[in-house]
């Protein structure tokens, strides 16, 4: 019988860590080498109920590097051929889909997503690269749960949100389950896994998801909302961007306190100081029973 397997391809939010232009400073104890700060990717699991058959949640810029530090996913068999079965995106924003242009080289695969995420992949004639004929589209209906190589089982489901960055408009709702962000309820075994890289808030539904997990992966963005601004590496909060701030009477460490799940910050902005071992920050979510996401970092269950 299998069992379910995540492995944390990336855990940094868009851009990375350090950020390729960023001097904030947090990037800078990266630049400098402090031994308190670990480089990380763009956020991206891979997921497997056998072992063998594995599935990508979300296709990040840095899919490559990724994939060539996972030797679970290195090529086997004859001269071409992948362990890589399917690839399921949570939504449309270029970190979650840019490195779908990495998987072009006519590798049989499943691309799965939301109606309209598919859409917006398709509408970008450069998408056109993924052979229809070799990479097959497969529309997921929020809500509907849907049987992947392996058994692996994956369930869509809305999320408080706003649209892709490069189709948001000045003044854009970020707070609708209609803008087409979803996270990923991935079952297999007996066993349970929720992915929610991205969430303007918390809503009764996903709470009662979040009651029957095992383990949670919850957008870890930025520690304050106004973290960009203070750091002076932007001009938007946290919530101008669609994401919950981990501190804060409405932030995601008060609002998830007694999840009983294994919870495990994801997608963490450059400038967050979670990043550094030590920080205040850190100890403060470590005592709420978090864990903070790294690369090739595996949960077994």
């Amino acid at each position: 019988m299998g069992r379910l397997t995540a492995i944390v391809l990336g855990s940094a939010a868009g851009g990375g860590f350090p950020q390729w232009n960023c001097r904030c400073p947090v990037c800078q104890l990266a630049w400098a080498g402090d031994p308190r700060v670990r480089p990380r990717t763009q956020a991206s699991l891979a997921v497997s109920a056998n072992g063998t058959d594995w599935v990508l949640i979300n296709a990040s810029p840095d899919l490559p590097q990724q994939l060539r530090g996972a030797p679970t996913l290195h090529p086997r068999g004859a001269t071409r051929g992948s362990p890589i079965k399917a690839v399921v995106l949570t939504g449309a924003e270029i970190d979650q889909v840019t490195g779908l242009l990495s998987l072009r080289e006519r590798e049989p695969l499943m691309l799965c997503a939301t109606a309209s995420t598919l859409a917006l992949v398709d509408h970008n004639s450069i998408f056109g690269a993924l052979a229809p004929g070799v990479v097959r589209r497969r529309p997921i209906v929020p809500g509907q749960p849907c049987v992947l190589a392996g058994g692996l089982n994956i369930e869509l489901f809305p999320v408080p949100g706003k649209a892709p960055l490069y189709l948001e408009g000045e003044n854009p709702e970020t707070n609708s389950e209609a803008a087409g962000t979803v996270g990923a309820e991935i079952s297999a075994a007996g066993a349970r896994l929720l992915f929610i890289p991205g969430a303007a808030a918390v809503t009764g539904a996903i709470r009662a998801r979040l009651a029957r997990a095992d383990v949670v992966f919850f957008d870890g963005t930025l520690y304050r909302d106004d973290e960009m601004l203070t750091t002076g590496a932007g001009t938007k909060t946290g919530r101008r961007m669609g994401h919950m701030s981990i501190d804060g009477r409405d932030g995601s460490l008060a609002a998830l306190d007694g999840v009983k799940a294994r919870r495990i910050y994801i997608h963490i902005n450059n400038t967050n100081p979670i990043l550094v071992e030590g920080s205040p920050e850190r100890a403060a979510v470590k005592a709420k029973g978090w864990e903070i996401a790294e690369d090739g970092m595996e949960i077994v269950l």
